[in-house]
């Protein structure tokens, strides 16, 4: 059972999905999946593995099916977390349980600050936060390089340097900066530039993501219990490496998760994790076992 709601505020108006009863009859609360600037739609496959549960997904404001009357462009986990707030508030149920990956992560990070009793387990699946790297400087020199690429060759270009950048493992050095800009080519993509220049992840419009400084203190008084967790191939590239930074600032160690930043995709998106295995450790951490 599907049904999709819009919940319109002042500033936009966030389209939803509940699969399954909000009353469930074990009691348990709603399972909430989120990303950025992934919507709902990237949830599809892992949602699958959940039949027993009722699972929430939403698109952000400004993605997706969601649409924002703020006049604004960017991505804000801020502002981001306030509308994940009001979309619980919605549901009616209490607070729910929550996986949130990666600027998803980030949002939920700042709702559990904002608004602590919203969540019971929050599930932080590899935020992308370049302010807890001890090379903070150079990854944002890394990620400006991603953009001044996109804007200068479009799409193709843009991504051809994001994942260099997302794959380079270790420290961003000068190794890194002296490397050639990478072609699309060696990735199967075109050289020719797209005109795109709003894309979420490729312009800096998701800054505030990535530059987001969780709120130490209000994570450590949320009565939220709080999983940062890292999949097995990201040992040693960027987010990898702030999972395991977020999680040594919380006082714990990542619990480790199968495949790679998108292990719980499915082969529709052409990049396809282990999703049965990631829900089966996703449920293994809800059910307590980390």
């Amino acid at each position: 059972m599907l049904n999709t709601h819009r919940l319109e505020t002042a500033e936009a108006d966030i389209v939803y999905d509940v699969h399954g009863p909000l009353l469930t009859a074990d009691g348990r609360p709603p399972l909430f999946m989120i990303g950025q600037p992934m919507d709902a739609s990237g949830f599809a496959t892992l949602v699958s593995y959940f039949p027993d549960r009722t699972v929430v997904t939403y698109d952000p404001r400004g993605l997706g099916r969601s649409s924002r009357k703020d006049g604004r462009v960017d991505h804000d986990p801020t502002i981001q977390a306030t509308d994940v707030h009001a979309v619980i508030e919605a549901l009616g149920v209490g607070p729910v349980e929550m996986f949130a990956s990666s600027g998803g992560a980030v949002t939920a990070l700042a709702l559990v600050a904002a608004f602590p009793h919203d969540v019971t387990t929050l599930v932080a699946h590899e935020p992308p936060l370049i302010s807890v790297l001890p090379d903070a400087g150079a990854a944002e020199r890394a990620r400006g390089g991603v953009r001044d690429a996109y804007e200068a060759k479009g799409s193709n270009a843009g991504m051809a340097a994001f994942i260099a950048m997302t794959s380079w493992r270790g420290e961003f050095d000068d190794d890194y900066f002296a490397q050639p800009a990478p072609d699309p080519g060696q990735f199967g993509m075109p050289s020719e530039d797209d005109g795109s220049r709003d894309d979420p992840l490729l312009s800096d419009r998701s800054w505030a993501v990535s530059s987001y400084r969780p709120d130490l203190d209000a994570l450590a008084s949320a009565p939220t219990r709080i999983v940062i967790a890292v999949g097995e191939e990201s040992a040693g590239v960027f987010t990898g490496r702030s999972s395991v930074a977020t999680a040594e600032l919380l006082g714990q160690r990542p619990s480790v998760f199968p495949s790679h930043h998108g292990g719980f995709l499915g082969g529709e998106f052409g990049y396809p994790g282990q999703p049965e295995a990631f829900a089966r450790k996703l449920r293994e951490v809800l059910d307590g076992d980390n």
